[in-house]
């Protein structure tokens, strides 16, 4: 039997990374997934190959190169510009019986959990979602897949020994986007929807746009979170006022969301959003694991809390230890003055 698992395993070889795209635009966290993948690559002496399904892609297959891709897969059609799970699902599984690789993985993004989880169903492979970490065993090649469990108390690696590809989705903001290298090529593979993958899918007639204003966290260079320590809604109104004058943006956590102090669109953490911001500022937030897996990335992280012992006080590069009611107001009369 174990022969038998190491046969199949040694059939399959090179890390995917699945790109996504919005209205032809290739997503940020595609270029986030080609970065985590590189070492994987590395580490198994094999390639970066990126499924890129939609209109237009092979144009911008160039750009993928520059991130760290070997070749990339391209199914350019006007079909998969509005993204159909099933549709795409189908596309991706059979590429994957052709060219067996070893690993795929994905965005945890809205559109890569509906994707990832019914090509894993059909493979029959294992899939770990909104993992924070990936690496490579030395001893079998395995993939170890670490993820929040248990409502985010503790860290858990997975791995997948007996079936192949091994399967993951990523949460975006997590991994660090490489610095191009416009100097790197590669290879295109061009491939095309079959007869065969459009039996008994739905088929999308109309796309409409929410109007509604959403909270743009991923894309924020500052943001200014709250939590419990911020007494109630009213305490939001101060950060609102010190994200405006700094043009940031108001996070929350958990438990500020949960007492309907602010809505869940600004929550930051394991259930909320990742963001990997130039400077996150916390107010009042213990920092529990489930919030520090949402922010951890940043690159400078304020604190400020009467507690230094919380983590969030403990892991951050400046720690302000006080009351925030008294910090926030002083520090809103400093920054016209920078």
């Amino acid at each position: 039997m174990i022969a038998k698992t190491e046969n199949i395993k040694n059939e399959y070889k090179n890390v995917w990374v699945v790109a996504e795209q919005l209205s032809g635009v290739i997503q940020q966290v595609t270029m986030e997934l080609i970065g985590a993948a590189r070492p994987l690559a590395n580490d198994r002496n094999s390639e970066v190959w990126v499924f890129a399904a939609g209109p237009n892609m092979k144009s911008l297959a160039e750009e993928l190169f520059a991130y760290g891709a070997d070749k990339v897969i391209v199914v350019d059609d006007e079909r998969l510009l509005n993204f159909n799970d099933e549709l795409e699902a189908n596309v991706l599984g059979r590429l994957i019986e052709k060219y067996k690789p070893e690993i795929v993985i994905c965005g945890a993004t809205t559109r890569g959990r509906a994707l990832i989880p019914r090509v894993a169903v059909t493979k029959i492979c294992g899939l770990t979602a909104d993992c924070t970490e990936l690496s490579i065993d030395p001893e079998n090649g395995d993939l170890l897949q670490t993820r929040p469990a248990f409502g985010g108390n503790i860290m858990a690696t997975i791995r997948c020994s007996n079936h192949r590809p091994q399967m993951a989705t990523v949460r975006p903001r997590v991994m660090k986007v490489p610095e191009p290298d416009t100097s790197r090529s590669g290879e295109i593979i061009s491939e095309s929807i079959e007869a065969a993958d459009t039996e008994g899918v739905k088929k999308i007639l109309e796309v409409f746009h929410s109007k509604e204003n959403t909270v743009n966290l991923a894309d924020a260079q500052i943001i200014i979170s709250g939590g419990r320590g911020m007494k109630g809604p009213k305490g939001f109104d101060l950060l609102k006022k010190l994200a405006a004058k700094v043009e940031g943006a108001v996070g929350a956590s958990r438990a500020a969301v949960d007492a309907g102090w602010i809505a869940y669109n600004h929550q930051v953490g394991q259930t909320g959003q990742t963001v990997q911001t130039k400077v996150y500022m916390s107010c009042g937030i213990s920092g529990q694991i489930q919030h520090l897996v949402g922010m951890q990335s940043s690159d400078l992280i304020i604190a400020i809390d009467k507690d230094p012992n919380t983590p969030l006080m403990q892991m951050a590069d400046i720690a302000i230890e006080g009351d925030l009611f008294e910090i926030l107001p002083k520090l809103l009369e400093e920054i016209p003055k920078l």
